[in-house]
């Protein structure tokens, strides 16, 4: 939110300068984004009457103005804005300033005719982004005064961050509250008292639905001039706040809320159909709002109707059919409570987010409709003239939210915050901040004022003590706790070792949302997610996810797309399964891999990722559990995966993961090129360890034998690696693979596999008989199983 400096020292006027008070704000609790100098270098800007405007005799599109700033003779300006007209007052630069934007002026000849000067427009001078015309200044701006003094210029602009919880921050008041009770300065309240009403009409309110609102303000103006416009000052103060001018009625619900906190809204009187009732939607009503957008509105929204229905969208957007516009002449001027309750996420359930709900949804004061009204009211006769009647209010007092008295102990305070704090200062602190206080045996009764709906049980009390005191003034102390040793465990591989394991292998880690687009869930996990969110942030973010595939396969693109060609990711989290009564959590770790296999150099050629490439990353995970023996890959189906390159992740007979090949369709529904590669493990099956048993090395030495043996080319390689070292156990210690060949001199249909038998004894030095009779088994028991034979 922002502020102006002038308008809140108009409220509270603390004897700090604006950095000062900026510090004190941000460790108070609201911090201080920045701050904007604005009307810098506007020295030497006057105030000019346009005394006459012809145009210019070799441009359509300049005009020749003649121009006084009270001092000397008229001063001819070539002028090229749409707006300019005779009698206007603008600000004007004279040659030899340097303008905010950087444009230092000199008398120039533009096509034939001097300019001596310029008419200036906002982007010019720094107090807008409107390029497209010169400022129109009000009739009664003085001539020649200097733009700065005649705007208050210069003033500095605080851009607040403000937390959820502080709802009745959001105003002027609300800071100027907080600043005085943060420097003892005194709150100066500007505004005017109450208005007396001089007509009778009023306009009828019902509330059928009392809880929904228990607080409904309102007030008839008659006869308001159509053609008055915002004070300058007005229209300043929201431009320094953020918000654009567009017509006094409008201008003031804008000032009334910034200045109060309290969103109101006016309507065409003459536009209004009957009675106004607040009230919970029907399914299915519809109503047109202000910038012309129809809904459909939900039961659980609240909306304002008359006898013809809803007519706007309480507390989020007034509806267009009874939206003042420049020919109305009686306003009826409405400010409500409407409890955070109905309004959390209603304004983005509809792709909505306005000034009125953000404040409604953190919540507003619920007796400060009336005042809200009352100040419009004063504003718009001040600007608009017109006829006041009386102010209505509709109040159900048992609806309205109550503060209960909270008990603060001395005790407990001392214990928090790591200090105590002497009585007075307590007392002193929670009063500034406007709670009502009365002493205790053990401490203090509290009871927080309406706008303070923040507080609510005792640690609050002690946040806001810390808070005012300053957490700066609170000393330093050291901590000091035991540190038992922890239990460690050897049956578990800990994920942060997996993740180093595949850092290692040049992965990068991802954090993806845990909630994903539906479809693409369902698409790749093969089954539609139960656990549907009620409000989701986006319809990509609808339900929780079956698996981490989506969210990493979303990051891929996002890289891919910005030129990365060789992509590596993986992610350890949760996925969500079963429905929202009984729903399970499993932690998975997931990669992802596209692009060339290794990166970019001399030594060898580029050549792309396959997929023994990443199940070797997969088996280097699994080899930290000191159980990859166990482990085996089995060909699958599934819908994420192509077929022929899926295969599930077996150990001791369950499957504890899938890798595979990403399916051509999903490639491109994620817009990626190239093949991409994945794999998801479910963590606690894969990273089980066995506890390590020390087994004696062998002092003799090994013996090889290769044998190549033809198969028929389905059979998987893994089958008969486990048939061949099964043979001879007692003597074959592992069997590798060095070859597979299928081409010239292999029959179609067939493949060619080439073991290495690695013999090896604890005991003894092996023979040659040994090892012809080990490699004898082998063959036959290969050739028994499969069919094979021995290739010579």
């Amino acid at each position: 939110m922002k502020i102006a400096e002038s308008w809140l020292r108009e409220w509270v006027n603390p004897e700090l300068d604006i950095d000062a008070l900026a510090h004190r704000l941000t460790m108070a609790g609201h911090e201080v984004d920045g701050i904007a100098f604005e009307g810098l270098g506007l020295e030497g800007v006057l105030i000019a009457d346009v005394l006459e405007v012809a145009r210019h005799p070799d441009a359509d599109r300049l005009s020749v103005c003649s121009v006084s700033t009270g001092h000397g003779d008229p001063i001819e300006v070539v002028c090229g804005a749409p707006n300019v007209t005779q009698g206007m007052k603008s600000p004007f630069a004279s040659p030899g300033i340097t303008l905010p934007n950087g444009l230092k002026l000199k008398k120039s000849v533009i096509r034939g005719v001097t300019s001596h000067g310029m008419l200036c427009s906002a982007d010019e001078l720094g107090l807008g982004d409107d390029a497209d015309g010169i400022i129109a200044l009000p009739d009664d701006a003085p001539v020649g005064a200097a733009l700065s003094e005649y705007l208050g210029l210069p003033d500095a602009v605080l851009d607040l961050d403000l937390t959820p919880n502080r709802g009745d921050c959001f105003s002027v008041l609300g800071i100027a509250r907080d600043v005085s009770a943060l420097t003892g300065a005194a709150i100066d309240d500007p505004t005017p008292g109450p208005v007396d009403p001089t007509v009778t009409d009023t306009q009828a309110v019902e509330v059928p639905q009392a809880e929904c609102c228990p607080n409904f303000a309102g007030r008839v103006i008659r006869n308001i001039d159509p053609a008055a416009r915002s004070p300058m000052w007005m229209r300043e103060r929201l431009r320094r706040s953020g918000l654009r001018p567009i017509h006094p009625v409008v201008d003031i619900t804008n000032y009334v809320m910034l200045e109060l906190g309290q969103p109101l809204h006016a309507y065409d009187l003459k536009q209004l159909n009957g009675t106004i009732r607040p009230r919970l939607a029907q399914q299915g009503e519809k109503v047109t709002l202000l910038d012309g957008k129809d809904v459909c509105v939900n039961e659980d929204t609240l909306v304002i109707s008359d006898d013809s229905g809803a007519i706007g969208l309480a507390g989020i957007m007034g509806g267009l059919s009874t939206a003042v516009s420049e020919s109305t002449v009686d306003v009826f001027f409405e400010a409500a409570f409407w409890p955070p309750v109905f309004m959390a996420g209603r304004a983005r359930s509809y792709g909505l987010h306005t000034d009125a709900s953000l404040r409604f949804e953190r919540g507003v004061d619920p007796t400060g409709q009336a005042r809200a009204v009352e100040r419009a009211t004063g504003l718009l006769l001040e600007i608009a003239g017109g006829e006041a009647g009386p102010l209505t209010l509709t109040t159900a007092e048992e609806h309205l939210p109550s503060h209960k008295t909270i008990r603060l102990r001395r005790e407990r305070l001392a214990n928090v915050l790591g200090l105590t704090i002497d009585d007075s200062t307590v007392v002193g602190i929670l009063e500034r901040l406007g709670l009502a206080v009365h002493p205790a045996d053990d401490g203090w009764d509290v009871t927080a004022p309406e706008y303070r709906f923040d507080v609510e049980i005792e640690v609050d009390l002690i946040e806001e003590i810390a808070r005012v005191y300053g957490y700066d003034e609170i000393p330093e102390s050291t901590a000091t706790a035991e540190t038992p040793l922890e239990i460690v465990t050897e049956s578990n591989v800990d994920l942060e070792q997996a993740a180093w394991t595949l850092i290692a292998k040049d992965y990068q880690e991802v954090i993806t949302y845990s909630f994903v687009d539906a479809e693409s869930n369902a698409a790749l996990s093969g089954v539609d997610s139960e656990l549907v969110l009620s409000n989701p942030i986006s319809s990509e973010m609808s339900v929780m996810r079956t698996s981490l595939w989506p969210g990493l396969l979303g990051a891929t693109a996002a890289n891919v797309a910005r030129q990365q060609d060789r992509v590596r990711l993986f992610e350890i989290g949760k996925s969500f399964h079963g429905q929202l009564g009984s729903h399970t959590e499993i932690v998975r770790i997931s990669g992802a891999a596209t692009g060339p296999a290794f990166p970019e150099q001399w030594g060898s050629k580029s050549q792309s990722i396959d997929f023994f490439d990443i199940k070797s990353d997969v088996e280097a995970l699994l080899a930290l559990t000191g159980a990859a023996s166990t482990v085996t890959f089995s060909g699958a189906e599934h819908p994420a995966l192509q077929p022929g390159q899926a295969a599930n992740i077996v150990r001791d007979e369950q499957v504890i993961g899938i890798l595979g090949k990403l399916h051509p369709r999903h490639i491109k529904a994620f817009d990626l090129k190239g093949d991409v590669f994945v794999f998801e493990l479910d963590a606690a099956l894969a990273l089980a360890s066995d506890v390590p048993h020390a087994r004696p090395v062998s002092k003799y030495p090994l013996i090889r034998r290769d044998i190549a043996v033809v198969v028929d080319e389905k059979i998987p390689v893994q089958e008969l690696m486990q048939v061949a070292a099964s043979a001879a156990p007692e003597l074959i210690s592992a069997v590798r693979i060095f070859d597979i060949y299928q081409g010239p001199g292999i029959e179609a249909g067939l493949k060619s596999v080439a073991f290495g038998l690695i013999l090896q004894e604890t005991s003894r030095t092996l023979t040659d008989v040994d090892a012809d009779s080990a490699m004898s088994a082998a063959v036959q028991k290969l050739k028994n199983k499969f069919a094979a034979e021995l290739r010579e």
